[in-house]
């Protein structure tokens, strides 16, 4: 009896192996991994949402010359975080849904950049705790998003590596119906680095006045204490 079964346990083994060589485990691996990186992206980006009342508070309180650029910000974040902006897992193979949700942050993040490098300009805001409490939690929030970014786009070139590669292509289009993911891109080249802020200009303009251009409004900046600092 026991030697009868062993071939039968031979064929089921086998089985397994050619599915899941055909994709059949190893598609929703790669696709639920992915959106879980998606998940954290979100995250991040909501956790960057979540500081802007404080800074509101700040710039109330000792900037009132940036209230204009302020509003910009407070409306950018409101588009942000709208909840018809947000992807859900099914939405990462759409390159449109994706484009507006790029479009909202990368708004937000412009708002953000322009702000921060009006604001530190104020030399009582820079020696305020509460600013500079601000900017190490922005700075670690800035971070977190490039990182989670990064991580989401690696885990999408995964996925669409193995739904167009040979054996596992075959589960991707007959059973799973699988769609390229849409990796999340840069709003310019280079905007995954934090920018080298050149403060120097600004620092001699009088207080309130608008900033020295050349800033990249995409990207957080994250280097702007030290610069301000020399």
């Amino acid at each position: 009896m026991k030697f009868t079964r062993l071939p039968r346990f031979a064929v089921a083994a086998l089985a397994s192996l050619g599915l899941a060589a055909c994709g059949v485990n190893s598609v929703p691996t790669a696709e639920e991994n992915a959106k879980a990186k998606w998940a954290d992206v979100e995250a991040a980006f909501q956790e960057r949402a979540n500081l802007i009342p404080n800074l509101q508070e700040i710039v109330l309180s000792s900037a009132e010359q940036e209230r204009g650029t302020l509003t910009e910000v407070i409306a950018a974040r409101a588009s942000a975080t709208r909840p018809e902006i947000k992807l859900s897992g099914e939405d990462l193979s759409d390159p449109e849904q994706m484009r507006q949700y790029q479009a909202a942050q990368n708004q937000l993040g412009g708002a953000l950049s322009r702000l921060l490098v009006s604001v530190e300009q104020y030399p009582q805001l820079r020696s305020q705790e509460n600013f500079g409490r601000f900017m190490t939690q922005f700075e670690g929030s800035e971070n977190r998003i490039r990182v989670a970014i990064r991580d989401y786009n690696e885990a999408v070139r995964q996925y669409n590596t193995t739904i167009r590669t040979f054996p596992d292509i075959i589960g991707a289009k007959v059973i799973h119906g699988a769609e390229p993911m849409v990796p999340y891109e840069a709003a310019t080249a280079g905007a995954e680095v934090a920018p080298q802020l050149d403060m120097r200009g600004a620092a001699a303009a009088p207080a309130g006045t608008a900033p020295a251009s050349g800033v990249n409004d995409n990207a957080a900046p994250a280097s702007a204490r030290t610069a301000t600092a020399n």
